[in-house]
């Protein structure tokens, strides 16, 4: 199924690539979108064509009002993720979030936290929590990458990983990051071993080009696997997957 997604950078709308973020080289940043509408925009026209489960990614500070009129738009339609934590966690589900997404306050010294995943799993409760396993390929195997994906964790993708994590959230968030943001094509290597090993929802995100990207990964992910498609996408100024088809897509697979 297709997800929809609103990334924020400076309070502005954007589509960013991935792995062009670094906070030491600010000039390094490469935007292939900026748009011209608000958040509420988005999150309107994904309120009225019912796409749940997408999500609003706060990429650094100064994003927190532009994510609560998204919010706010769209009250328990969107998840919200970006600098998360224990504290401001209940906050934003009273803002209307359905889920809190997490992945680097679950971190301490490269290890994932499990006193931190259980505080945070019991304060919003398992069904209220996304944990972000965004990764990169280091060695031939993909690690998480936390801090806006600059920073390699110990954390390896693989079964014990996605089983041990499960049972502490609802779904998982997996940006494929060495091809976010290209609209190049999905990465089929990282989206089977998703679907092979994990056992709940985990929506796939990262290089989708076209309308066959969405069917591929929908096929390879025996529809646990769900697809957010950004740069790719005529109303992020993309080319490659018009938004209606994308939608036409979710209307259909729901009939089966």
């Amino acid at each position: 199924m297709f997800r929809p997604c609103i990334d924020l950078h400076n309070g502005r709308v954007k589509q960013i690539v991935g792995s062009s973020i670094n906070d030491n080289q600010p000039n390094s940043l490469r935007t292939n979108f900026i748009s011209e509408k608000p958040p509420s925009w988005f999150a309107e026209k994904y309120r009225m064509d019912n796409l749940k489960g997408g999500h609003v990614i706060k990429l650094g500070n100064g994003n927190d009002e532009a994510a609560l009129e998204a919010l706010n738009t769209w009250p328990e339609g969107l998840q919200i993720g970006g600098g998360i934590n224990a504290t401001n966690a209940a906050k934003w589900i009273d803002s209307g979030a359905s889920h809190i997404i997490v992945t680097s306050w679950l971190f301490k010294e490269g290890k994932i936290d499990t006193s931190r995943l259980q505080e945070l799993s019991k304060k919003v409760g398992k069904t209220r929590l996304v944990i972000d396993l965004s990764c990169r390929l280091q060695g031939g195997d993909y690690f998480v990458v936390t801090e806006r994906w600059q920073t390699f964790t110990e954390l390896k993708i693989n079964s014990r990983t996605l089983n041990h994590l499960a049972k502490y959230c609802d779904e998982f968030l997996i940006h494929g990051v060495d091809v976010e943001g290209l609209s190049q094509g999905i990465d089929e290597t990282l989206v089977k071993l998703i679907a092979k090993h994990c056992p709940i929802t985990a929506t796939y995100a990262g290089g989708a080009q076209s309308l066959r990207d969405l069917q591929r990964v929908s096929k390879i992910g025996h529809g646990r696997v769900h697809l957010t498609i950004g740069s790719a996408l005529d109303i992020f100024g993309g080319n490659g997957i018009k938004y209606n088809d994308a939608v036409a897509f979710n209307k259909k697979q729901t009939k089966i």
